[in-house]
This record gives structure tokens, sequence and C-alpha cells, in this order.
């Protein structure tokens, strides 16, 4: 089989994929249109999110039996497509899930320490104490919407907390020994602290609106670690203003381009509730880094290897 590296990773997957018998080439610089005009050429695919793998692609590529998304989700593929031209699809889930949660619990203490802030300040020769005054998470519900792989992560980081951690999710019986599923109007009554773990889908596009941040019956902390364009930035940026929200950690953005590498979709002025969000104090940010760790680049190749190796091994 021979396998086209459309991105590059860690060098492990290459080199045990080599030692499995598949023959690799690296392609990292030709256009969309330029791979698609060699891609039946080879049975196996190895992508980040360079571009999307659309039906246009898939009919090129006549001989493909699987592709490996070096990540956690697939929307950047033509999922059901693929699926209809009997392609199998290999994600990573399980080799970012662990950095994820760690960064997600890190925003959080950031933000209940104002680290932010008092750094800025200190690096200024201010010296405010009273102003940087923190809160603690104990005693505090945190609620995790989307209780897959990464939310089940973070709710592991929460074991040392004395935390009530409660869960929503789409699926049935999700819930552990780490968090109790409820229903989500449990979740807008309960939550101080809400976290969100979901993939990007018809379903969560633009979920976390004005009518939904409404919802919940106390005002609360918000943390994305997941995709930027679950969440209407005009609507967040108010809800901060007037204190519905008290804080968010933001590791991902709804202008992010698609390929994650930048943040605008396109050359563009920089769009207005994006510039109030950057004012705002009460706010950390972080560029889509949350499973980008030097373990999870290791771990997330692994994972992609092993899939690949008891399917066609």
């Amino acid at each position: 089989m021979k396998i086209l590296h459309i991105d590059a990773n860690h060098p492990l997957l290459m080199h045990q994929l080599g030692d499995l018998g598949f023959e690799n080439e690296e392609d990292y610089t030709s256009t969309k249109s330029e791979i698609e005009a060699k891609i039946n050429q080879y049975q196996g695919v190895i992508i980040r999110s360079r571009f999307k793998i659309d039906q246009t692609f898939l009919d090129q590529a006549k001989n493909l039996k699987f592709i490996g998304r070096v990540g956690a989700g697939l929307e950047s593929i033509d999922t059901e497509y693929a699926e209809k031209k009997g392609i199998k699809l290999f994600s990573a889930p399980e080799g970012n899930r662990n950095a994820v949660g760690e960064h997600a619990l890190g925003m959080i203490l950031s933000l209940f320490n104002k680290l932010n802030t008092a750094d800025h300040q200190v690096r200024n020769g201010q010296w405010n104490r009273e102003e940087n005054r923190g809160i603690e998470l104990d005693l505090k519900t945190v609620g995790i919407i989307g209780y897959g792989n990464m939310g089940k992560a973070f709710a592991r980081k929460l074991r040392g907390f004395d935390v009530e951690v409660i869960c929503y999710d789409i699926k049935p019986d999700v819930e552990n020994s780490d968090a109790t599923q409820v229903s989500l109007d449990e979740l807008f009554n309960k939550t101080d602290v809400l976290s969100l773990h979901t993939p990007w889908t018809p379903l969560t596009d633009k979920m976390i609106n004005a009518q939904f941040i409404n919802k919940f019956k106390k005002p609360f902390w918000f943390i994305n670690t997941a995709r930027g364009n679950s969440v209407v930035t005009k609507d967040l940026v108010e809800a901060l203003k007037s204190e519905k929200i008290l804080g968010a950690g933001l590791d991902v953005l709804e202008y992010e381009k698609s390929s994650f590498e930048n943040l605008f979709t396109s050359e563009k002025e920089m769009p207005e509730p994006l510039k109030e969000l950057l004012q705002l104090d009460n706010v950390i940010l972080s560029p889509h880094i949350a499973g980008w760790t030097i373990e999870s680049k290791e771990k997330l190749a692994q994972t992609i290897v092993d899939k690949i190796k008891a399917e066609f091994c």
C-alpha cells in the first residue's frame, strides 16, 4: 500500500508505517487540485487539516482504502461520502485528550486567580493585591457539554477538587465515576463553570448564542477548547459585558480559518466582536493549542499507526 502524507507529523508515523510494509510519500506544498491529480496512485492518506477532503477529492481517489486524520475530529472530511465509497476513516481523539483536559483546567485556574491580569500589572510596576484577590474552584458545579474523549479527560482532571461535575451529551448513558449525566435544564440550573467539549456539527454550530446563554440560572464562567464555530462571538461579548458570563477561556475562535492554522477565514478587517473581545480583561485566549503538546504530538501519531495496523495488518 502507498500512503500520501499531506501534513507533517511526528516522525514515528512514517517510521512505523514503513516497518509495517507501507510505502510512504510526502507532499506538504502542492495545492489541493495538484494532489487530486495524483491521488489515484495511493491507497492511504494521512492529513491534519490542510484542506477539506470533499466529494471532488474522493472521486479522484479511486484506489483509496483509508484516511487517517492526525487529530480529534473528522469535520474536514466528507465522512458520509467517504463511507459510501468504503473508505475507512481514522481519527485520534485518544491522542490529545489529556492535553485538552489539562489546558481547560489551566484556563479555569488562571481566570479564577486573575493570573494574566496580575502578571501584566506586576510587569508594569503595579502591586495590586486586593484588586487581584481570586476565588476557589472548590464547592463549584462544573458543567460539561460533550462527554466523549475530551469531556471525560477534563472531568478526570477535576478529581482532586471538591466540586460537583455534571455532563450533558446527546448520547444516553455516558456518565462515569467522574461526572453525572443530567438534562439540559439541570445543567442550566446548577452550572458555575461551563466547559465545551463537542465536535463541530450542524447541531453544535452557533450553539452558544444569546438565547442559550440566557437559560443559565446563575452567572457562569465559560471555557471553550472545542470548536470556535460553536460560539457566536457577538453574543459572548455581550454576556461578558453584562457579567452573565463572568469570564472566558477561549482556545478557539469563531473566525479561525478552517485549517486552524490562521486566525481569519480570509484577508479582511478584524471583525468588530473580536476587537471587543480582545479588550476584555476577563478573557484568556490561546491559539488552538489545547491539544498541542510535545506528548500529544507523539500520542496522536501512535494512535493513527495503531488503528491502521489493526485494520490492515
